[in-house]
């Protein structure tokens, strides 16, 4: 069950961040879209959407996509983050990677994993992505496989990610909850305590040390991070699930 939430809770940022892109008259258009997002995302949308029946390109059905995510409409956007991937590819636009990975984002927050995962394929297959930016899709496609019940292939993707980006605390946690849902309690313990080093005061990861520790028959230390997980932040999902996990501990 944590591993949802915590695929749940990720899911409900904003798709990745839009890649830089060159002065001109169409980069221009779309820098002011975007801008227009933050402040009137309906409008943005209606502008963006304008924009692409005019003959729009592959920046204007991004600016589409971000509209549309702004507004938590992730079907949406993950169709428009696809639209400009597509013709990204066609056209040779250099952007193509990093907006199938955002359309990868968008299903994912649309609890679509298999459209996601099919996405994040096309994204990493590409060979484009290096650094933070791969290891964040190789993050991203973990959870879409984990959503789809493929453990072992979420654990080769999980792997790839902490490789790249060691310093994520959420590839930790993902990594530990993987590991603890494969009943591999000393790598989940290991993967823990890297998480919450990495984010001492995250009720997520408070939530899974007590998981774990529970698990591992330690019921004080269980009940330590699961109080912890309440005090830090009593309103969210992992607060609320760290409560009753304490109330069963007490019956």
């Amino acid at each position: 069950m944590i591993l949802l939430l915590v695929l749940a809770a990720a899911a409900a940022g904003p798709p990745a961040a839009a890649p830089v892109i060159a002065p001109g008259a169409d980069e221009a258009r779309y820098d002011a879209c975007v801008a227009m997002i933050d402040s009137d995302p309906a409008k943005a949308l209606d502008q963006a959407s304008s924009w692409q029946l005019k003959g729009g390109g592959v920046l204007a059905r991004q600016c589409v996509g971000l509209a549309y995510g702004e507004q938590r409409r992730w079907p949406a956007a993950a169709a428009a983050f696809e639209g400009a991937a597509r013709l990204a590819e066609t056209t040779g636009d250099g952007r193509a990677a990093i907006l199938w990975v955002q359309a990868g984002n968008a299903a994912l927050a649309a609890n679509d994993p298999a459209k996601a995962r099919s996405f994040l394929d096309a994204a990493l297959a590409r060979g484009q992505l290096i650094g933070d930016a791969g290891g964040e899709a190789h993050l991203d496609r973990a959870r879409a496989l984990a959503a789809l019940g493929d453990l072992k292939g979420a654990r080769v993707d999980l792997d790839a990610a902490l490789k790249l980006v060691p310093a994520d605390p959420l590839g930790w946690l993902l990594s530990a909850t993987l590991a603890r849902k494969m009943q591999d309690l000393p790598r989940a313990r290991t993967d823990i305590a890297e998480a919450a080093a990495r984010s001492p005061d995250d009720a997520s990861v408070a939530l899974e040390a007590g998981n774990i520790a529970l698990l591992s028959g330690h019921e004080d230390a269980a009940r330590t991070a699961w109080t912890a997980a309440v005090k830090n932040a009593p309103d969210s999902i992992s607060g609320k699930s760290a409560a009753e996990a304490l109330a069963r501990l007490g019956q």
